[in-house]
């Protein structure tokens, strides 16, 4: 009894924060950096002393909400990566992942990438709370899971794993940075910025042969 008891008890607190979770995306969909903890608390029809029993803090429930995107951003790269298509198409599919899903969410991504500028904000109970300080993390983890897929994938020859690190941070930095500014000033439509970011990446990566028995890259 006592351990069916603690896995309903697991179960509904794994449920409870999901959808604490779901309240706190549809704040920050509509408040993007600006979404606060009050606001998040009366979303979820909560005290904030609740939500902070769950979460700990702002960095908290940052953490959990990046994990959540991340992990989701992450399947959906994987099946652009996976896609029935030459090397050049899945580069460029993998690229137009990236740049479309933040281009959906354009609130998630200030939020999760960018400090609030409204200075008002400074007089919120987590002031202090830093941005790039949490979404450094983010980056590298997208850093590190492109470059597993890398050395999975292709051969790169001698010192291939730390090769493939080099790559896959690289080329998240390069999404990140490219992205970051084309989703602030719209300078090209995202299919010119699919092909031009392509055209970065093709030099090396036509020439590396795919790694025997992979699915390639």
């Amino acid at each position: 009894m006592g351990t069916t008891q603690q896995a309903d008890q697991h179960r509904s607190a794994h449920q409870r924060r999901r959808q604490l979770l779901e309240a706190a995306d549809r704040v920050v969909l509509r408040d993007g950096p600006k979404a606060s903890m009050n606001a998040i608390a009366a979303e979820a029809g909560i005290t904030k002393p609740i939500l902070y029993r769950h979460f700990g803090d702002k960095g908290g429930l940052y953490r959990a909400l990046a994990k959540r995107h991340t992990d989701a951003l992450l399947s959906a790269l994987k099946v652009a990566l996976d896609a029935p298509a030459d090397r050049r198409e899945r580069v460029e599919a993998t690229l137009d992942t990236y740049l479309a899903a933040i281009e959906a969410r354009p609130q998630v991504y200030r939020f999760l990438m960018h400090p609030a500028d409204d200075a008002a904000e400074t007089q919120l109970p987590e002031q202090g709370f830093d941005v790039g300080r949490h979404s450094a993390p983010l980056l590298r983890r997208l850093g590190e899971e492109l470059a597993i897929v890398i050395e999975e994938r292709v051969d790169l020859g001698p010192g291939s794993a730390q090769l493939a690190r080099v790559w896959g941070h690289g080329i998240v930095g390069m999404m990140h940075a490219a992205g970051d500014w084309w989703l602030g000033e719209r300078p090209c439509s995202r299919a010119q910025l699919v092909s031009s970011l392509a055209d970065l990446l093709w030099g090396r990566l036509s020439l590396v042969d795919d790694r025997a028995g992979s699915p390639g890259l």
